[in-house]
């Protein structure tokens, strides 16, 4: 199934890169021997978690915002999202001086509500559904006249994020492979196709929460199957997978793998105590995947997308009577 749009290209990645170099931060490759220890493998971290606004959502919102002709931009910008994406099209917004309209669940964390309020983006609240979510999102628009700037079904937004995978296979050319988390599906898409561009052998594999799989389903069957009900701790990928990504993940994407909460609370908790750095769940879900032994890693060079850091630190996992689990 395609989308009826063109694709996203690499080319696109490359324009986007260029657009948005000086708006974002070029993350670190980290690595740790500790963990190449546990793994088997050379594991090689790329950090969005210490990206603008602490995840790689900076990217796709600002390469849409200033895509955007003058006449578009000065109607502003809308979308709906659990809280790294509303962050970063806010800043994107105030880094244009247009104005931002953001529809939020209202089971968002504070850290991310509040990351949002500071770059003066107008919130409102709605239901923790998807479909909530889309209404919100569409009357915000029908009252503003603003320009919808979608989560990740959004070629601009895809583009913005695939500069990720351009980043680190710049860094650390020689890779066998790339884990990525899923959620819609928007930085998967761009990292697999920068991915294939730089190192057409490469494989790219998917991770995303057992309670949330809709990527998984749909990617074994080859359609599109909604999201039905998601529950999981990482709530970046509670999103329904994209037409567009979709496309792309069919293409380029060599597997999608499931992984339980348990395993993603432990994953997390084991990057905190061994390379001393703040991961969410929904970043750590690409570990969990090598943690819990879901993926043959052995003698392989790994790269390892911890796609943000953006959590209520009042409210940890396993703080809250959560098991951290091994596997």
């Amino acid at each position: 199934m395609r989308s009826q749009s063109p694709g996203l290209t690499w080319s696109q990645i490359q324009e986007a890169h260029a657009r948005i170099a000086d708006k974002i931060n070029l993350t670190p490759v980290l690595t740790s021997s500790t963990l190449d220890a546990a793994s088997g493998a050379r594991l090689y971290f790329e950090c969005e978690n210490f990206q603008k606004g602490g995840a790689f959502k900076a990217r796709g919102a600002c390469n849409a915002v200033f895509c955007l002709t003058d006449a578009e931009a000065a109607r502003g910008v809308a979308t709906h999202s659990s809280g790294n994406h509303a962050a970063a099209l806010a800043r994107a917004a105030r880094l244009r001086g247009i104005a931002a309209h953001i529809v939020m669940p209202e089971n968002t964390p504070q850290s991310k509500r509040a990351a949002v309020e500071r770059y003066g983006a107008a919130i409102t609240y709605c239901a923790p559904t998807l479909a909530a979510r889309e209404q919100g999102a569409a009357a915000v628009i029908a009252a503003t006249g603003a320009t919808l700037v979608h989560p990740y079904d959004d070629l601009n937004v895809m583009a913005g994020q695939g500069t990720t995978g351009a980043e680190l296979l710049t860094q650390v050319a020689d890779l066998d492979l790339v884990l990525c988390p899923v959620g819609g599906g928007g930085l998967i898409a761009g990292v697999a196709v920068a991915a294939r561009a730089l190192k057409p052998g490469i494989r790219v594999v998917g991770v995303e929460p057992t309670g949330a799989d809709d990527a998984a389903r749909s990617f074994r069957a080859g359609k599109l199957f909604p999201s039905l009900k998601p529950d999981t701790v990482a709530e970046g990928l509670r999103g329904a997978l994209g037409e567009k990504p979709f496309a792309e993940i069919r293409r380029y994407v060599d597997d999608i793998v499931t992984v339980p909460d348990t395993a993603i609370v432990a994953a997390m908790r084991r990057l905190w105590e061994v390379m001393k750095i703040v991961v969410e769940p929904s970043g750590a879900v690409s570990y969990a995947a090598i943690d819990a032994g879901r993926l043959d890693v052995q003698g392989k060079r790994v790269g390892v997308v911890l796609s943000g850091g953006n959590l209520d630190l009042e409210q940890l996992p396993w703080a809250r009577g959560a098991t951290p689990a091994r596997g």
